[in-house]
């Protein structure tokens, strides 16, 4: 079972000190929320993670997620690439739609609409990994264009509880997040993105969850995660809270309870 935690996107000037702790701790990944605007302040998910790439050398560094259809591909895919490069392959690319609980302010001042989201989100995963990789790719408005440097595609997982996500899952993703899902609502999804999966001659997308329901205790939050990891969970991504140190230190308890390699 892999573990990370969310970097405190809210306090930018903690965000190297959190990725190191993360890392010193023993932690698999450390993710970055990304939204323009939402319901309070939040750091650019790409500088947050540039970041965190800076000050660490092993641990995993993770969109959670990222919204493609808020911002041009290409200039998506350019972040992506880059961010890979600069951090020795360290990145994985979860990718979401949005919580339409923040509204549509954002999305209007990024130029673009609410509506639709889905639609360009799947359109955008066609041709991110030929724009990462620096491959000649025609975009939607017909324009051909190739990205350099190009980087090795790092792992897609994408977000949401419902069937419009695990066909997204199912086409395009290596993996797929879940969130605060039980075991068994794990399992279940596991099974359905099979039976999609295969009918795009592709593996079953690894699950993560993300902000599980766990005690408080890292002996009983552990035989919680045992559950996980037996209905196919391969990382839980824990939400620190507003101490971000305790929530690492309860993190790494439990990891060390469970017996996870970082």
């Amino acid at each position: 079972m892999k573990i990370g935690v969310f970097l405190p996107g809210q306090v930018p000037e903690e965000i190297p000190a959190s990725a190191r702790y993360a890392e010193e701790a023993g932690l698999e990944s450390v993710w970055a929320t990304d939204q323009l605007v939402a319901s309070g302040p939040i750091l650019d998910s790409t500088v947050a993670l540039a970041t965190a790439a800076a000050v660490t050398e092993r641990i995993t560094i993770g969109y959670g997620v990222l919204l493609l259809a808020l911002r041009r591909v290409a200039a998506a895919a350019k972040q992506i690439s880059s961010l890979q490069l600069v951090s020795g392959g360290r990145l994985a690319v979860g990718v979401g739609t949005g919580n339409p609980a923040h509204g549509d302010t954002g999305w209007r001042a990024a130029g673009t609409s609410l509506a639709g989201r889905g639609r360009r989100t799947d359109e955008a995963l066609r041709v991110l990994p030929a724009l990462v990789t620096g491959q000649r790719t025609v975009l939607d408005d017909g324009l051909e264009v190739a990205l350099a440097p190009g980087s090795p595609m790092p792992p897609v997982l994408v977000g949401g509880n419902g069937e419009r996500a695990w066909r997204r899952a199912a086409e395009f993703g290596d993996g797929w997040i879940s969130i605060a899902s039980t075991p068994g609502d794990v399992a279940a999804g596991l099974a359905t993105l099979g039976d999609l999966a295969a009918k795009h001659g592709r593996p079953v997308p690894r699950a993560t969850v993300v902000a599980p329901a766990l005690d408080g205790s890292p002996a009983r939050a552990a035989e919680q995660l045992a559950a996980y990891a037996d209905a196919g969970t391969e990382r839980v991504i824990l939400a620190p809270g507003d101490d971000w140190r305790a929530g690492h230190d309860f993190a790494a308890e439990v990891r060390a309870a469970l017996g996870s390699p970082a």
